[in-house]
């Protein structure tokens, strides 16, 4: 009878001999948290981070963000752009986090636009402000009061559902002082403060010659070569925001950008450089449509080509409205949603609702859109009634 000690590795060699096939050699790393400004998906836990909007974080299939590894395309006809103000919230939500912003195409002066954070101050002027008018508004329950708003689910329509301490920080003061905020809340009339430690970079698009050999060269070459080395010389674990405004814009693009041969093969080179970077990399473009319809190929292509498509289609003010400031100025579709998983994984969170949005002073809202009620209703029920009495000429005979 033969004892065996327990606790033994069976079948290893000596110290100095190589490691036995099927036998880890070296133990697993451990899993560290996500990445500021990144949380995991409720859907397929995949890291996901902030567009700066709190109601299109809502949109995006349930994943209460933008999916690392994906890019969303913002279409708008017309001469707005509402579309380069979900840019900015993009770009100033990433200054704020700490992540890389690389521009295409514009300058510095393109990001002194962003959206100022709102301060603790204000949050608390807002905060009293609204003390002040508890007592005008109507008496319900604390639990009723957001039913119905739209995107108070996952994602939430308000900033500050995204504000949420982490327990292990309260615990220990030595590594977290202040709770991490998923989103922010921005105000458009004010602006900025650009940090001197952000990482921002600008590509500037060469100019061009009307030349023959000028107009056969790729306008978006110089553009990949630029992204490809500002994306080896961040950290891979950074988080990188690329923003692209205004794409084919005669301002700002020259007139061979317009080329399928060469705008096709910039979008598939920037859908493997975000495959490539799946953990790190995300993507922002808006698009005017105003000369480049939807219904035309090169359009459907660039959609084909993102993972998102977002169409913002802006409504004609009336002056004479009531409450102008809180109605809608526009129409939102969303054509295409980014769906992670091969059995799947994204869930439409517009449900059949028509969508509409509102840029206010301090965040750009998306939101169900409903006709407004008729106006002269109550005066014609008054009439009604006037008819309905009788008269001193009615009761006379």
């Amino acid at each position: 009878m033969s004892f065996r000690k327990k606790n033994l590795v069976i079948n290893r060699g000596p110290p100095g001999a190589p490691p036995v096939p099927g036998i880890p050699s070296t133990i697993p790393p451990v899993l560290k948290g996500p990445p500021p400004g990144a949380r995991a998906s409720p859907v397929n836990g995949q890291y996901t981070t902030s567009t700066g909007t709190p109601s299109l974080d809502s949109l995006l299939a349930g994943h209460a963000g933008l999916p690392l590894g994906c890019s969303l395309l913002i279409e708008e006809p017309g001469t707005t752009d509402f579309g380069g103000a979900l840019l900015r919230y993009y770009a100033a939500e990433g200054i704020v986090q700490g992540h890389a912003i690389t521009v295409v195409g514009f300058g510095e002066n393109w990001v002194r636009d962003l959206p100022a954070v709102v301060g603790d101050a204000e949050k608390a002027d807002s905060g009293s402000g609204g003390k002040l008018k508890e007592g005008e508004r109507m008496k319900i329950a604390w639990r009723y009061e957001r039913l119905g708003e739209f995107g108070s689910g996952i994602g939430g329509s308000r900033a500050q559902s995204f504000t949420r301490q982490d327990p292990k920080g309260a615990r220990d003061p030595d590594t977290s002082t202040a709770p991490h905020s998923f989103c922010h809340s921005f105000d458009l009339t004010k602006r900025l403060t650009i940090p001197p430690t952000a990482k921002i970079s600008f590509i500037h698009l060469p100019s061009q010659s009307l030349s023959p050999p000028a107009a056969e060269t790729s306008p978006f070459a110089p553009i990949l070569t630029s992204l490809t080395n500002i994306i080896s010389q961040h950290h891979p674990t950074l988080l990188h925001r690329i923003i692209i405004p205004s794409l084919l814009s005669p301002l700002v693009y020259p007139t061979s950008a317009s080329s399928p041969r060469h705008l096709l093969p910039f979008l598939h080179s920037l859908r493997a450089l975000l495959r490539r970077h799946s953990s790190s990399l995300t993507l922002m473009i808006s698009l005017p449509l105003e000369l480049y319809p939807r219904d035309t190929s090169l359009v459907r292509w660039a959609e084909i080509l993102s993972d998102g498509v977002l169409e913002l289609t802006p409504l004609p003010q009336l002056q004479d409205v009531k409450g102008q400031d809180q109605a809608p100025q526009g129409l939102v579709k969303m054509w295409k949603l980014p769906v992670l998983g091969e059995k799947g994984g994204g869930v439409g969170g517009q449900s059949g609702e028509d969508l509409a949005f509102t840029v206010t002073r301090k965040r750009f809202e998306i939101k169900a859109y409903s006709l407004p009620p008729m106006d002269g209703g109550e005066g014609e029920h008054d009439g009604g009634a006037e008819r309905g009495k009788a008269t001193k000429v009615d009761i006379e005979f």
